[in-house]
């Protein structure tokens, strides 16, 4: 008897602590694991890359202008023994800033379309969020639901520990009256440490469905308990395949991306067709040239040796020009048609893709749907059952009391319950995940 006080001791203990725990809504943990995932920051961040780039600039449509310097150094050491300037030394340096420009007037629209590049990438990064975003909600109520199912499970499994504890309590008392056998006491303790192990068992499951949540969150303390506190009961609507599918084809968000980067595709192949057109481009600028020389010279005439500085002489020249350049593809090998045509592939790739990913997703929707039906007859039936084993039990109850049923009796009734309880909990779980894939296909999930 004393190990049985410790026993329900430490159950008391660890029913107390479970209680005990913060309150956790589907929608708070939605909200936690949005904001704590990595993928989707980064996603968001290289969205704002292609944000940042999407520049008329970028894609090539304004002139560019350079201040440039240069600067010209000349040294000039000149000896000649048979005249009368036999030598000369002189330095000549020169400094020229000046601006230049250069802008592509015309290439074949290649700027337009480039900008257009940027511009899906942009959006297509944007469906990278929204799909990241999609599919974090999904596992997080999978794993919020997963663990409600076990917190559940967990509250049945304690029912049962207590009517098993009240049954050891019973047959004590029946003995103190000489009414019930050590026997009797034996069998039904023997129920109540067989559902404590389970009570433990369960509870610990349970647990490791809250770190998988807390993983799901990205909460970094995957220790942290909650109390769930959202139902599994709900009411479940009717869909119909047909409107299913329209909404699907609208805003199913994989199927998106597929036409962004089919559309990209189609991009690429006008840039490829530009490379085929004529270009003309502009090139303007002006210097300003700012030049000195200096140095010495020496005269010989005959014994008469004269050496004398050359003076300073500076030069200043400002020059501009404005040119006009046009270019016209006739013969480069074959290389731009090359280009052209794995460009029209990649782009009827893309499309192939698109028709695949809905050949694909239409019997995934299909399949889902049916799924979807026959789990919701299955909560009808188990909740049924349910009421069957719960009243049944009810009945054992009362009869093992009045002892007109023994305690086997009682104990398979009592497992009939928890064996109903799991399958409808099970049934339940089976639903909201099939219902959450339906609405994901749909692209309910993410607005």
């Amino acid at each position: 008897m004393k190990d049985l006080l410790t026993t329900l001791l430490t159950l008391a203990l660890l029913a107390a602590g479970l209680k005990a725990q913060s309150p956790l809504s589907l929608s708070d943990a939605i909200q936690t694991g949005l904001a704590n995932n990595f993928q989707i920051q980064i996603s968001e961040m290289q969205r704002d890359i292609a944000a940042n780039i999407n520049d008329w600039a970028v894609a090539g449509r304004y002139p560019s202008i350079n201040l440039v310097v240069n600067s010209s150094n000349s040294y000039r050491n000149q000896s000649n023994p048979a005249g009368p300037l036999t030598r000369l030394n002189s330095l000549s340096p020169s400094l020229a800033p000046g601006v230049e420009a250069s802008w592509i007037l015309f290439d074949g629209y290649r700027v337009r379309y480039a900008k257009q590049q940027l511009e899906q990438q942009v959006q297509l990064f944007e469906g990278n969020i929204k799909l990241e975003v999609e599919n974090t909600i999904q596992r997080i109520i999978q794993a919020y639901y997963s663990a409600l199912v076990l917190q559940e499970q967990l509250a049945v499994v304690e029912e049962v520990l207590i009517l098993s504890r009240d049954r050891v309590a019973y047959q004590e008392l029946r003995k103190e009256y000489g009414q019930a056998s050590t026997f009797d006491i034996l069998q039904d303790t023997d129920a109540y440490l067989n559902d404590s192990i389970n009570y433990m068992v369960q509870l610990n499951t349970f647990e490791s469905a809250l770190r998988n949540l807390n993983l799901a969150m990205g909460v970094d303390e995957l220790g942290t308990r909650y109390r769930l506190t959202d139902e599994l009961e709900h009411e479940a609507g009717d869909y119909a395949l047909e409107d299913l599918q329209q909404r699907m084809l609208a805003n199913n968000h994989q199927l998106q991306n597929q036409m962004l980067s089919r559309e990209l595709a189609a991009i690429n192949t006008r840039i490829q067709e530009s490379a085929m057109k004529p270009s003309l481009s502009m090139q303007a600028g002006t210097a300003y040239n700012i030049g000195i020389s200096f140095g010495e010279q020496t005269l010989e005439f005959g014994t008469n040796i004269n050496t004398r500085s050359l003076p300073e002489v500076a030069a200043k020249t400002f020059t501009g020009f404005v040119n006009f350049s046009a270019a016209y593809p006739l013969f480069d090998g074959g290389v731009r048609r090359k280009n052209i045509e794995t460009a029209q592939t990649e782009e009827m790739i893309a499309q192939a893709g698109i028709s695949e990913l809905k050949r694909n997703l239409s019997g995934q929707l299909a399949n889902t749907l049916a799924t979807y039906n026959t789990q919701k007859r299955l909560v009808d039936v188990t909740t049924q059952l349910v009421g069957n084993a719960r009243r049944n039990l009810e009945i054992a109850e009362e009869r093992y009391r009045g002892g007109l049923i023994n305690s086997f009796d009682y104990r398979t009734i009592q497992l009939g319950y928890i064996n109903a309880s799991q399958q409808r909990l099970n049934a339940q779980f089976n639903l909201k995940n099939t219902e959450t894939e339906l609405i994901r296909l749909i692209g309910g999930l993410v607005r």
